[in-house]
């Protein structure tokens, strides 16, 4: 199955998508948020809720903390994103 990871209308909508697949439910993201982003969920081992979208800082620390890579997608607005690849990528 092929994922898109990034639609640009979703950004604005939807900072940060969240795999329940691949979430394990740790809240990491939750306890690191600076904005407070997310809340857990009730059902253990569930992924967090995010229930505050509009307050994104789209700074990063969620997806860094996580434990699972690819269960945390930071959807950053293309005017905040980077147009350059590490030179070993080229």
């Amino acid at each position: 199955m092929s994922r898109s990871y990034f639609i640009p209308e979703q950004a604005l909508v939807d900072p940060v998508t969240i795999d329940p697949e691949i979430c394990v439910g740790c809240n990491l993201c939750v306890y690191v948020c600076p904005a407070d982003l997310f809340l857990p969920n009730a059902q253990k081992k569930h992924e967090p809720i995010v229930m505050y979208p509009g307050e994104c800082w789209f700074e990063g620390s969620c997806v860094d903390i996580c434990p699972e890579p690819g269960a945390i997608v930071l959807n950053r607005p293309l005017a905040s994103r980077v147009n350059w690849r590490p030179k070993s990528e080229c």
